[in-house]
Formats: structure tokens, sequence, C-alpha cells
């Protein structure tokens, strides 16, 4: 998409105001810090990470361990990084959708895509155990196409669900205006079994319960360094050393702790905007009443939301990666994303350009060259581990959890066995090749996006496994 023109003035102005935090902090307020490590310690689990992934790591595990001493550390505050800065949307997918599963593990795309629905069930099934309110509202997602090939894409996806017993519904004339009225998109797939969230108060109500459960958990207090101990491991923080039974790493978009896993994963930025809340009849005017979100199907795509007081969440589009895998914290306030973005949101929805943007940000993805998560073990199976959601780890982070402490317990489960967590993905190479590829990746894929025709280099990739999507 091109930017909006005059048309997108208004809503480019307002970004020189607009708050460069994530808007979810605003609905949660300032969370007192758990203070920091200042002394050495011993645990039976320490966990080192306190967003989505190591925070359910941490209530699961006291439902498996009920008298175990478990210490989670986080180098800042919990969810300041990736968990409470992304759009919220929760999939009912572990494999980043059922067309991933079909191309990349076509034996178990069965199995994958049960997990999947399974997990976004479970999901919900502890919210209400543990009494968590996260705004979490499953009202479906809509999928809209622009281009004539896109809309051929959303066709096939309808029959891929078919195939696998997921309800959907196309899209178009009047049945798509009344759910997502655009100039811009012409056809559209609703499925209904998809969720939306808050991510920053899935991260304080995921805190909050594991200290309510005798979780120690210790903030400011980053991880430098993991070795082997007697019987057991040491991390190596500022304020002390760590000496646990075992350990699990979930800090994700983060530099790794392990060796092995620097090629595995790439940091990959991406922005949203929010609006003011927006009327009764703003939202008619696009005829957006339901509580469903929405995408749009391009390589380069968007995904739009409501929050619970009606505003608009407008993300995605580019996916920036910055030479050397330089994760500079400018890049979360400063980017040329923010105006595309306010462009785009103004092309699509022209009656609404005039709407100012309260808020605007960036986050971190953990992207694997195969769009999943993978996970696996470490220093003679003491040592778990799990990343490279690729911007899918709202739901995804559970199934992980599940995952790492089945492998630390040593056991072989349904989850275990699957092939896409037990074959690492492909790495990324040194510089400058890594970024001489995501480069032509991104321009293959932006053409793509145009014309409708996949590039060599991009169909070279297809052929060993590897991709670039968001």
């Amino acid at each position: 998409m091109k930017d909006g023109g005059t048309t997108a003035q208004s809503i480019h102005d307002t970004l020189k105001t607009a708050a460069r935090r994530p808007y979810w902090r605003d609905t949660v307020g300032e969370q007192p810090l758990c203070p920091a490590l200042d002394a050495d310690t011993t645990c039976d689990l320490a966990i080192v990470g306190g967003g989505f992934t190591g925070l359910w790591t941490a209530l699961e595990a006291r439902r498996r361990l009920p008298d175990a001493r478990i210490v989670l550390v986080e180098a800042g505050a919990c969810g300041n990084a990736a968990s409470g800065r992304n759009g919220g949307f929760c999939a009912p997918s572990i494999s980043h959708g059922v067309g991933n599963a079909v191309k990349r593990w076509p034996a178990e795309a069965d199995t994958l895509v049960a997990f999947g629905r399974a997990n976004l069930d479970g999901f919900e099934a502890d919210l209400a155990e543990f009494g968590m309110s996260v705004e979490l509202e499953r009202k479906g997602k809509v999928t809209v196409a622009e281009k004539p090939w896109q809309i051929k894409g959303l066709q096939a996806q309808a029959e891929l669900y078919g195939r696998f017993g997921i309800k959907s519904e196309l899209l178009t004339g009047d049945a798509l205006r009344e759910r997502f009225n655009s100039p811009v998109y012409s056809a559209g797939l609703y499925e209904p079994n998809y969720a939306v969230l808050n991510p920053g108060k899935m991260v304080a109500e995921l805190r909050r319960v594991a200290l309510a459960r005798d979780v120690i958990i210790h903030e400011n207090t980053a991880v430098t360094a993991v070795r082997d101990d007697a019987g057991g491991v040491e991390l190596e923080t500022p304020g002390g050393v760590i000496r646990a039974a075992q350990v699990v790493l979930a800090t994700n978009a983060a530099p790794p702790l392990l060796k092995r896993l620097r090629s595995a994963a790439i940091p990959i930025f991406d922005y949203a905007i929010v609006t003011r809340p927006l009327d009764a009849d703003e939202l008619a005017s696009i005829g957006w009443t339901g509580r469903h979100c929405i995408a749009d199907c391009g390589n380069q795509f968007h995904y739009v939301r409501k929050t619970a007081d009606n505003r608009i969440l407008w993300g995605g589009y580019d996916a920036v990666y910055h030479y050397g895998s330089r994760r500079d914290e400018a890049f979360l306030t400063e980017s040329e994303s923010f105006d595309r973005l306010a462009g785009n949101f103004a092309r699509a929805l022209p009656s609404l350009s005039h709407v100012p943007v309260t808020h605007a940000w960036g986050g971190v993805i953990d992207t694997s060259a195969r769009t999943t998560f993978f996970a696996g073990t470490a220093h003679a199976g003491r040592v778990a581990y799990a990343m490279g959601f690729t911007g899918q780890g709202v739901s995804a982070t559970r199934f992980a959890a599940l995952t790492m402490l089945d492998l630390l317990q040593g056991l072989e489960t349904e989850r275990t066995k699957l092939a896409m967590l037990r074959r690492p993905p492909f790495p990324f190479p040194p510089e400058p090749f890594r970024w001489l590829g995501i480069r032509m990746a991104q321009r293959g894929l932006a053409r793509e996006d145009e014309t409708g025709r996949r590039s060599a280099f991009n169909k070279m990739l297809d052929a060993f496994g590897v991709g670039f999507d968001s």
C-alpha cells in the first residue's frame, strides 16, 4: 500500500504529539517492581524472562511442582519487551496458521491444527481458573483482500479450512461491508474462532497470579551467563549467583544466552498506532460494529483491532531488520513506519482520516526462518528453551511453556514428539549475508504484493523450507 496523500494529513500531524509508548500501559498503570536479586540464592527451577513464556512456565510449573522453590528473573520489568508491545492477537494456532503447518509439516498437520485449537481452549480455561481479567474477546477475525490473486488466496484458504473442519465464511459485497467497509478491500474471509486480548493486562495478571502462588520474582535482574554446576546450573547476575536444579530460558527476542541459538532467530521491529476512542457513528461509517479483528492478506500485512474502549489499533506492514541484529532502544520510538501506517490507515478508512493518533510504538519480534517457535534442551537436559514465535506468541507461549516443562521432566508427550519442535530451524547466515538475504526476500515479497508473482529468490527459499513472513 502507498500513503494516502492529502487525506492522511490530519492523522499524520497527530503523530507528532502521540505518546511513544504502548497504549496497553495506560490501561494497567504503574506496577510496583519486585526487588532485584541482591544475594546468591538456590532454587529447584529458575526461569529467565518475565514475558508471556516465562510467566506461563511459572504458573504451569507451580501446578506440577507444588512444593518447589521457583525463581523468575527479568532484566527489566515483566512484560516490558515483546509481551507488552504486541497487538494482542490470540490465534488458535501453534504453527503460524494452517497453511504453514501443511506446507512445512504435512505429515503432522492434522496434529498441529488440533493442538492449536485445543491450546486456545486451554488458554481461555486457564484465564477462568486463575481469575485473570485480560479483556479476552473470542469474536473471530476477518482477513481482507485487495488484489485478484489475494482473493484467490482467500478462496484457497477457505477450502483448506474446510479440509480440517474449521468454520469460515467468504465475504463479498454487502456481507463484507457489514463487517468492514473499506474502498480498498473487495473480499474477506471470516473465521469465528479467533481472539484478541489486552497484552498489558495479560502480563500483569500472569505476574499477579504467579506471585500469589509463591513464585519468587526478581525484576531488574539480568542474567549474564549460564554455566554448569555440580548437579545443576548456575546463572550469573549482577546481584548474585542463582544455583538451580533446572532452568528455563524464556528470553525470546533478547540476545540468546546459549551460543547455539544466536543464529536461530533474528530481531524484527514491528510498529503500531492507536487512535482516540471512536463513537458509534464513526464505527458504523466503516461497518465495523462487531468485536471481530481484521487483517489483510498481503505479505506486508496490517493487523487491525478495537480496544475495549473502541480505539482502533493499526499495526504491521513494515518488518524492519537492522544490520547486525541491532536492538537499539531508539528503534522502539522513532521510525518512518509510523508515517506509513498513518497513510495506509487513511487510504483504507478515508472517513476516519481525521481521527487523531494517541499512541505510537514499536516492538521486537523473535523471528525464526520457518515462522514458528522451536524448543529444546541444553546442559545435559537441565536447561530448556523456546523462542522464534514470529509474532504468534500471545497464545503459542502457553503451549511452549508446557513443552519445556515436559522436556525438563523427561516426559515423552504428544508435544515433545512433534517434528516441528524436534527439528531446529534453518540458521540465519552471518553478516553481511544475513542483511542482504533479508533485503532480497523483503523486496521480493513487496513485488509479489503488487504483481502476484513470487520472486525467484523467494522460490529458492521455499524449496529449502525457509521463509520470511511475519
